[in-house]
């Protein structure tokens, strides 16, 4: 019993700190470069998620031609920034990362 109160109070408090932030702090009072640079939060929040899949599939960083997902990912990532819709850049990245992992084995 004593491991869920715990686990309650932690919850809570990570939970009361982000909405402190959220509901207490005018954004309208932050300095503009503070607000300019949390644009690319999500960015590069996502590209800390997405990097270490691409590059490091068995833990090692791994640019060879063995390693379908980074070649996929730059074609991915080239289809990205130039039509900028999401779902043709999966269109395009899944079905190459496909073709490449079968013409590899």
């Amino acid at each position: 019993m004593k491991i869920w109160i715990v686990i309650l109070a932690v919850s809570a408090a990570t939970f009361l700190l982000r909405a402190s932030f959220l509901l207490f702090a005018d954004p309208h009072r932050f300095p503009h470069a503070f607000r300019q640079a949390l644009l690319y939060v999500p960015p590069a929040v996502l590209a800390a998620f997405v990097a270490p899949g691409l590059l490091m599939p068995d833990g090692v960083l791994d640019f060879t031609f063995a390693n379908a997902r980074w070649l996929a990912g730059l074609a991915a990532l080239a289809v990205a920034t130039r039509v900028r819709h999401p779902v043709a850049t999966i269109a395009v990245g899944l079905p190459l990362l496909w073709l490449i992992q079968w013409a590899i084995r």
